[in-house]
């Protein structure tokens, strides 16, 4: 539920350099009512920094009047989903957790291979990044599946990156990403997936790489169409979401993945805890259970 209405609070017209309690108790109860994420005390000096970025790229002269600004806003406006870029962008980059993508493509994507070789699966995957930001995981998946051509030449593949914020959904689409952010990638892998800028440090995804791409806005606490899949990833986003709002999203996660899937979490963000009808096979790994054949 959200949080208790909060009475307009009265700024100062002075630029301050951090918010007050009664600006963050406002801010936050606007952010948790539009989002579902919730904004600690805790995180003041941060909401703070992010604020006056916004207040430089907007010229809004202080927090009161960026305040009244944004509560005007619909949630489907440039400057909303630039804020909530600034509250909810952290680093990522492709290849992050190094294990995890191993794992992927040494067991996972073997065995799905000899299961299609026996006729005990299609040959279909369905992979969905939920909260996928920029597009590192998604594209990191693609790579994979693309290394192990050509054993998923003939497969349907799709690959489904979602994410709140229109900013991040069209820098995920656009498939370009930095030196920073490649800096993990392999070097045979950069070769032969990405292309280098000639007039920039930047590089591009190939189409062998985009073409298992999608991105689109979606917000977490609503169900997601494209269901069913047979791995999601949810990973670095739990941690904006009080229990309610977690529990919420954790069901939608678990509902949208086929029996027998996999769902890739992060270690510390207390999936288990919160998770029906899965197996734990890994700290970050959750497999859901087949369904138990009536009588048995």
């Amino acid at each position: 539920m959200p949080l208790p209405e909060v009475a307009e609070p009265v700024f100062p017209t002075a630029k301050l350099d951090q918010v007050t309690d009664a600006q963050l108790a406002a801010y936050a109860n606007l952010i948790y009512g539009r989002t579902g994420i919730r904004i600690s005390p805790q995180k003041k000096m941060l909401l703070s920094n992010r604020l006056r970025r916004r207040l430089r790229e907007t010229g809004i002269a202080d927090f009161g009047e960026y305040y009244r600004h944004l509560k005007q806003q619909k949630p489907n406006s440039p400057e909303w989903d630039a804020f909530l870029q600034e509250i909810t962008t952290h680093e990522t980059y492709l290849f992050r957790d190094e294990a995890q993508w191993r794992w992927i493509s040494n067991v996972f994507l073997v065995q799905c291979a000899a299961l299609a070789r026996s006729g005990k699966m299609a040959r279909s995957l369905r992979i969905w990044s939920a909260a996928c930001s920029t597009g590192d995981e998604a594209t990191t998946m693609a790579c994979c599946i693309a290394a192990c051509l050509p054993s998923f030449g003939d497969w349907r593949i799709r690959i489904l990156g979602t994410d709140i914020g229109a900013g991040a959904v069209a820098q995920a689409s656009a498939a370009v990403f930095g030196e920073r952010a490649v800096r993990l990638v392999p070097e045979q892998y950069r070769r032969r997936f990405f292309t280098k800028a000639k007039d920039a440090n930047v590089w591009r995804a190939k189409p062998v790489l985009t073409d298992m791409l999608e991105f689109r806005r979606h917000n977490l606490l609503d169900p997601i169409r494209e269901a069913p899949f047979d791995l999601v990833f949810l990973k670095n986003v739990l941690i904006y979401f009080d229990g309610a709002s977690k529990q919420r999203v954790v069901d939608n996660v678990r509902g949208a993945i086929l029996p027998g899937g996999l769902l890739v979490a992060g270690a510390a963000e207390g999936v288990a805890s919160m998770i029906r009808d899965f197996t734990r096979i890994q700290p970050w790994l959750f497999h859901k259970n087949p369904p138990t054949a009536k009588g048995a």
